[in-house]
């Protein structure tokens, strides 16, 4: 799972074997560190609930979690949507942007760097050179 973060917008992009994890059930979860003491770390999660309508964010010492409603989840998991994206209050300090989505193999990468990646689907598109102007 990889983690990107930007003022206030949150993106998840999650590989091919997570989404499969994520939808028998399984939380999936990693954990960066800043530092030896062991409080100096972020440890990120995804999970999803039965109950709840919109995905939700939770944060307590150094835990993230990311919940979306199971019926958001198994759409998502199982056909060629894309991503999950929302829109969170939270309160006085404003919003936060929330973009799940998953992981799809970078063009201008090797194959070991796009293991366990979604098929990207523009692979099949090739750059055609842009015509050159002529001056005379």
């Amino acid at each position: 799972m990889k983690l990107r973060i930007k003022g206030d917008s949150l993106r998840i992009r999650v590989s091919r074997s997570e989404v499969a994890r994520l939808l028998a059930g399984e939380r999936i979860e990693d954990t960066i560190h800043f530092a030896s003491q062991e409080n100096a770390k972020l440890t990120y999660a995804l999970e999803h609930h039965a109950s709840g309508t919109a995905p939700t964010v939770h944060y307590a010492d150094g835990n993230v979690t990311i919940c979306i409603p199971t019926a958001q989840a198994i759409p998502w998991c199982s056909t060629d949507q894309v991503g999950i994206a929302e829109t969170i209050s939270v309160g006085s300090a404003g919003s936060l942007d929330l973009l799940i989505e998953k992981d799809f193999a970078c063009l201008d990468r090797s194959d070991e760097d796009n293991l366990d990646t979604f098929t990207n689907p523009n692979a099949a598109a090739t750059c055609q050179p842009r015509d050159l102007i002529s001056n005379g």
